[in-house]
């Protein structure tokens, strides 16, 4: 016989109450049921979603504490229906094999969410800004998560998982993501989320993300691009493929690829704060886009670095807790959808006005005062007036912004100029015969 469900009064609901509708706002509708046929399924696919995201944003430093805390705010949430199991393993092993499955559902709605936050500020002029980036996140040291993730970073570093994410750059929000093992690739993550880019997006990326191949795919999609460059790239000059070439027209078109057409940019070489920066832009004109507002949106990239600070200290998931490799792949993917959700809960709370200049710490502060506040009443405007007041603080710095030399602190040098060089006359022949294919066509 079933037991008798006691339902908690209605005060020790409303902060759970107000922290379901505020997650709601944003996850998918359809294609998470909150009811299963199947009586024996206690873990549905809508519960197995939001206690994922609880779990992402609890401060515990053990798996465990971090389940039993979402699982409460779960039974709270729901108290109505019946309870979903009792123990991590179970529900780690659902998640384990339903995992891509729900994010195929997920990260599509929050897509939407970004863009219908964005409002007018979606497009800067004529282009969608978007930012990527990728970073590793640390493993704990298992034999298992050596053996799958491999030690791709410095010595005596542990197992690590690289990720990839794509930024809306004017609302700072999370558009898609990729991870893989310590040593993938980040240009074959962002070759991947190509196809979710929005139309006509201007992509800004750093020296990580060159290559013929990758800014090719990028192109083909009808999308432009602003890309660092170092040393490990060879631009030619001169090379008389296009038309209108100017001092700053150069080629990219390596050896191996010349049997297709080369790429036509743009080099920007610029001197920030006594060091020498060169950017690469697919945008040709300097009257549609100028060099100085090129500087000015690349610069605009911060916004990634400050992302990765807040998934790694602010929400304290540098390091996974998970001992098993797939385990640890599953809880980083829901820690950036729990980063993701918390941005569009604290974006989606503000006026317009403020729209950008959310603060991921103070909105998390709020979230988790409402999973561990269940008898207390939400204060005067609830959770939703907590969100609208987390913002970033307007003070003016007094002191300087570098930080101190600590003694893990990386300091990789910045990447040299590239390497330019006149294009050899059988380089021209094979250009113009493209070329002239091209026009035939």
């Amino acid at each position: 016989m079933e037991r008798q469900r006691i339902r908690p009064s209605t005060k020790a609901q409303g902060y759970h109450k107000q922290l379901l509708h505020a997650m709601g706002l944003y996850l998918p509708r359809r294609g998470l049921p909150l009811q299963s046929t199947d009586r024996r399924v206690r873990w549905t696919d809508r519960l197995i979603v939001m206690a994922a995201v609880l779990m992402a944003w609890q401060p515990a430093d053990k798996l465990i504490d971090a389940f039993e805390a979402a699982r409460e705010v779960v039974v709270s949430m729901y108290a109505t229906r019946r309870r979903p199991g009792r123990h991590l393993r179970g529900f780690i092993a659902i998640v384990g094999t339903s995992s891509e499955r729900l994010l195929a559902t997920v990260m599509p709605a929050l897509r939407r969410a970004v863009r219908s936050l964005a409002g007018t500020t979606w497009r800067q002029g004529r282009w969608v800004l978007m930012a990527v980036d990728g970073s590793r996140i640390d493993c704990p040291r298992t034999v298992a998560n050596e053996q799958a993730f491999g030690c791709a970073g410095r010595k005596k570093t542990g197992p690590q998982q690289m990720l990839t994410t794509v930024f809306h750059l004017t609302t700072g929000l999370i558009w898609d993501f990729r991870r893989g093992t310590g040593k993938a690739s980040e240009r074959r993550h962002l070759h991947e989320m190509i196809p979710t880019l929005p139309l006509r997006t201007l992509l800004l990326a750093d020296a990580g993300f060159t290559g013929y191949d990758l800014l090719g795919s990028v192109l083909a999609a009808g999308h432009h691009f602003i890309v660092r460059v170092g040393g490990n790239v060879t631009l030619l000059k001169e090379l008389g493929y296009y038309v209108r070439e100017n001092n700053d027209t150069v080629y990219l078109w390596p050896s191996a690829k010349q049997r297709q057409t080369p790429l036509v940019l743009r080099c920007v070489q610029l001197t920030v704060e006594g060091k020498r920066m060169c950017l690469l832009t697919s945008i040709l004109s300097s009257a549609v886009l100028s060099d100085r507002q090129i500087l000015q949106l690349y610069r605009r990239r911060w916004v990634v670095e400050v992302a990765f600070r807040c998934l790694k200290q602010t929400m304290g998931r540098r390091k996974m807790l998970s001992r098993c490799p797939r385990h640890a792949e599953v809880e980083l993917d829901w820690a950036v959808v729990g980063l993701a959700l918390l941005g569009l809960m604290a974006t989606g709370a503000m006026p317009v006005r403020q729209q950008g200049r959310y603060s991921i710490a103070s909105a998390l502060r709020a979230v988790r005062r409402a999973m561990r506040r269940q008898t207390s009443r939400p204060p005067k405007g609830g959770l939703l007036g907590q969100l609208r007041h987390a913002v970033i603080d307007r003070y003016r710095r007094t002191g300087p912004k570098q930080a101190r030399d600590w003694p893990h602190k990386k300091n990789d040098p910045p990447p040299g100029p590239p390497r330019i060089r006149i294009a050899k006359r059988s380089e021209v022949t094979k250009a113009q015969q493209l070329r002239k294919a091209k026009l035939c066509a």
